[in-house]
């Protein structure tokens, strides 16, 4: 069983959530709420939950300033939100899940799942870490991603990444290094964090950072030459 606390600062979507969680993921026990960041820290503090549901937007203040006033955050985090702007772009980058609202059940059961058999809080830690590392600085252009591999995240500077490569639901990252990571998520999901620093869809299966393109051939379709 997961012990799970449940944060938002408005009654009627913790209530929706504790309703969703109950009928559809029997596996997680709810042993908290709370409406704002001063409650959920103490909730948190008081109760050691292994998983946190966490509006991003509460008030005047966000869930990132819960996980700010954490001294330690041993706990799963799922974000939850009805904001999808910088917020979640961090998220995204950060390789955290998060759900928006309103909730899907589906996606809402596969966040569960994915929290329930992550086996090093260590990673989690250090993705929050990341995160907040962000944050610090909301008008700095994101310039490092999160890949999150099988048993590792690897932080990997944008500027090292020379393209992305679909395989069915699966993305290969060609490094600088010659290195070549496989993420388990879609190249669309990339194509539309990477978007905004530049990326190019160049094709359905090919997102290409400009900045290693050579030159564009006008044959055959047209070729992009990529700098070896």
């Amino acid at each position: 069983m997961m012990r799970a606390v449940l944060i938002d600062d408005e009654i009627s979507n913790l209530e929706n959530l504790r309703t969703l969680l109950e009928k559809h993921c029997p596996q997680v026990t709810i042993i908290a709420t709370a409406q704002s960041v001063s409650d959920a820290v103490d909730a948190i503090e008081k109760y050691l939950p292994d998983l946190v549901f966490l509006d991003i937007q509460m008030g005047e203040q966000t869930g990132f300033d819960v996980l700010k006033m954490l001294p330690t955050r041993n706990f799963e985090v799922v974000f939850v939100t009805a904001y999808d702007q910088y917020g979640i772009q961090a998220v995204k980058f950060a390789a955290l899940d998060y759900l928006l609202k309103p909730i899907d059940i589906e996606e809402l059961m596969n966040a569960v799942n994915k929290a329930e058999h992550k086996s090093a809080t260590q990673i989690q830690t250090s993705q929050l870490d990341f995160l907040l590392q962000q944050l610090k600085n909301p008008e700095t252009n994101v310039n490092k991603i999160a890949l999150q591999m099988q048993s590792e995240i690897r932080y990997v500077a944008l500027s090292e990444i020379i393209r992305c490569e679909a395989d069915n639901t699966y993305t290969h990252f060609f490094l600088l290094s010659d290195e070549k990571i496989l993420v388990s998520k879609s190249l669309k999901e990339y194509a539309d964090l990477l978007r905004p620093n530049g990326f190019l869809r160049t094709h359905q299966s090919h997102l290409v950072n400009p900045k290693y393109v050579k030159s564009w051939l006008k044959e055959d379709g047209g070729i992009l030459l990529l700098m070896s």
